[in-house]
């Protein structure tokens, strides 16, 4: 009888433990899927917050629709120009063929859509891509957005420093006929820089990977050069 009471007492212990695993275990169970579910929610909750940043800002006069770029022109034919202000080889650009591209304008054959990325923020000490596509939504506010640009372009600072300071930028705003104290009240609040990160943002997700790129009525233009722009436009018209 003893025996069978050791035996007995012995099972029961080992129920009682088994019950305590499980419960152990449903609880760690339920305590994952309770911090799965506030990561998810979390993860929800913070793309909500950047998805209406991103949809908090204001585009400059001048702006296409989508507020993704400034328009110069009304032609038929639509070109997208994709350049940051930092990019070496944007310059090398529009010291070939930015005449041409104003030129087409002029003519009323085309109407350019000019998107200021702000790709290479990393290559300076100070997010100068993003400051200068700022300042340039505050030319176009003061209706000298392609001069500046062009400016812009002349005076490009080598990656890796620090680039134009704000002062710098006023000063060439003001050269190409922008009223210093608003154009400079403009740069230094930074009006335009959550216009550059949708714009930026935007870009990207249109699968624009580099800069210079020139799209000609949404098809990629291969030859940028000013036979090659004018002869894709012409085409496209």
């Amino acid at each position: 009888m003893s025996s069978r009471k050791g035996r007995n007492e012995a099972a029961r212990v080992v129920r009682e433990q088994m019950a305590r695993e499980r419960r152990r275990k449903r609880t760690l169970w339920i305590s994952v899927a309770a911090v799965a579910v506030l990561v998810v929610a979390g993860l929800i909750g913070w793309s909500v917050f950047r998805g209406q940043q991103a949809d908090e800002y204001t585009a400059p006069p001048g702006a296409n629709d989508t507020g993704t770029g400034v328009v110069l022109g009304s032609g038929p034919v639509t070109i997208d120009l994709y350049e940051d202000y930092l990019c070496p080889a944007c310059k090398q650009f529009q010291q070939v063929s930015g005449d041409t591209i104003n030129q087409l304008v002029d003519e009323g054959k085309a109407r350019v859509v000019f998107h200021p990325v702000a790709y290479l923020d990393r290559f300076s000490t100070t997010e100068y891509s993003t400051r200068s596509s700022a300042a340039s939504g505050c030319a176009a506010e003061g209706g000298k957005f392609r001069e500046f640009s062009d400016a812009l372009f002349e005076r490009q600072p080598p990656e890796g420093g620090a680039g134009l300071s704000d002062d710098q930028l006023i000063d060439i705003g003001a050269g190409v006929g922008l009223d210093r104290d608003d154009f400079g009240s403009c740069v230094r609040d930074g009006k335009y820089e959550a216009w550059t990160e949708h714009v930026t943002s935007e870009a990207s997700r249109a699968g624009i990977t580099g800069t210079p790129t020139v799209q000609v009525n949404g098809k990629p233009v291969a030859d940028r050069s000013p036979d090659g722009i004018r002869a894709a436009v012409e085409a496209a018209g």
